[in-house]
């Protein structure tokens, strides 16, 4: 029997549940479920092969109690939470499988687990995860052809399913809503094209934007994210003249966006005073110069430049924020707090809702004198409001990787990413059997004009 650990029964622990529950009929698996909420860890473990524990990863003891039992380690916690479950893995030879970007405080312990001939699989969900396995299945296809990279773009997408788009933002929160408030921040996005470095400061994020088109689903916008230039690196494409990843929205959502950003009401730096009793009205007004004789709505058209008849006003008003009889209702509450208070009244999820993972991947390179263009997407519905697009992207390659980890087919020890063809290649056809595989086509290189840098 052997016992596979989850720590932390989120939202994507139920595709990755189901999955590991399905092979354990074949492989004799028993799968533990610990959360700090024993009922949450309950709901998760609906299953013959699971149990439920209650597990307060800050206590030491009870922590690596539950570690010392286990073959194999899943932490599903937030990253900043891996590291001490990564530790007392090392420390009691078991291997770890994470979907969370590698940290400087997990790499750091590569070595460690080279020299314990362990395996710690990380940035094996969909973003970081089917967005690296995907891009390296090809960038490795072409250099094994004798091509050398010139281009590659990366977008994906947290969205609404086309069935149930029925705002005119086309958006509504499929993750944490945090992430989406404060998405951008924390220094200018980079990334290079033509050879050329490229910068986007935060305040002019979502005011640079490119249009793809999905084929069957309509056109998207792509917004750069923080740093593109590590990829370099990481896919080892150091001398690729164009390389950008960003995050897709349906057209239109990003100028609508930067009303928020430019009145700072997406900043998490400060409390506002009041704000538990604050009213949507008030909260917005407190962003608006003092007038005597115009009303909060006017001062934003004003302020902003937006016309009436502007569908960003459209957007505006359908979210209610002039609205004076709904409140905050948040303590000390931070602008980004207080939007993210707003936006959840609107664009929370139906009961019936289906949310879809969008992802789209441009790949530039010249083959025997001929610069050609691969364009790549992939497409995944949720089933409903348990084994959502997200979760299962996220759970079905963590589940995958956790299975070979345990069989024996995946055993390249140290802290990893799924960058390696002997990971990728079984994972992505796996994949393809839940219906989340990739498209390709071939066009001609488009690539940027070189002289309008």
């Amino acid at each position: 029997m052997t016992n596979i650990l989850i720590i932390g029964a989120g939202k994507s622990t139920s595709a990755l549940v189901r999955y590991l529950h399905e092979k354990s009929k074949n492989l004799n698996f028993e799968i533990t479920i610990a959360d700090k909420d024993l009922n949450v860890a309950k709901k998760a473990a609906n299953y013959s092969s699971t149990s439920a524990i209650e597990l307060d990863i800050f206590k030491t003891e009870e922590r690596q109690n539950a570690i010392k039992e286990a073959d194999l380690v899943v932490s599903m916690l937030p990253a900043r939470f891996h590291i001490e479950v990564a530790k007392d893995c090392i420390a009691f030879d078991k291997n770890l499988a994470t979907a969370s970007y590698v940290s400087d405080e997990m790499a750091a312990l590569d070595q460690e687990v080279k020299a314990k001939g362990l395996t710690f699989m990380n940035e094996i969900g969909v973003d970081p995860g089917i967005d690296h396995m995907s891009a390296m299945q090809v960038i490795d296809r072409i250099r094994d052809q004798g091509g050398k990279m010139l281009l590659f773009e990366s977008f994906t997408g947290g969205l609404v399913a086309p069935e149930s788009d029925d705002n005119l933002w086309h958006y509504k929160f499929t993750w944490n809503p945090r992430n989406v408030v404060v998405a951008g921040q924390g220094g200018a996005a980079k990334f290079i094209q033509e050879g050329q470095y490229k910068y986007i400061p935060y305040q002019r994020l979502f005011r640079r934007t490119e249009f793809l088109e999905v084929p069957g689903y309509g056109r998207f916008e792509g917004l750069a994210n923080r740093n593109s230039l590590a990829y370099r690196e990481v896919y080892n494409i150091k001398d690729i003249p164009t390389l950008y990843r960003g995050t897709l929205r349906r057209v239109g959502f990003s100028k609508a966006w930067n009303v928020f950003v430019q009145l700072g009401m997406t900043d998490d730096s400060y409390t506002i005073e009041n704000s538990e009793n604050m009213t949507y009205r008030e909260f917005v007004n407190s962003f608006l110069p003092y007038s005597p004789t115009d009303s909060v709505e006017l001062k934003l058209r004003h302020n902003l430049k937006i016309d009436q008849d502007d569908l960003i006003w459209d957007k505006l008003l359908e979210l209610e924020i002039f609205n004076n009889n709904k409140v905050i209702g948040l303590k000390n509450a931070t602008p980004a707090q207080a939007l993210q208070k707003i936006l959840e009244d609107k664009w929370t999820l139906n009961a019936d809702d289906k949310d879809m993972i969008v992802m789209y991947h441009k790949f530039g390179y010249e083959l025997n004198g001929k610069k050609q263009q691969i364009d790549s997407t992939m497409v995944s519905i949720g089933e409903d409001q348990t084994f959502t697009a997200m979760a299962r992207t996220v759970g079905l390659p963590l589940g995958i990787a956790v299975v070979k980890m345990i069989s024996g087919e995946i055993s390249k020890p140290g802290v990893l990413r799924p960058i390696y063809p002997e990971i990728y290649n079984p994972i992505l056809k796996e994949l393809e059997t839940y219906d989340i595989k990739f498209s390709e086509t071939e066009r001609d290189y488009l690539g940027y004009n070189p002289d309008q840098l």
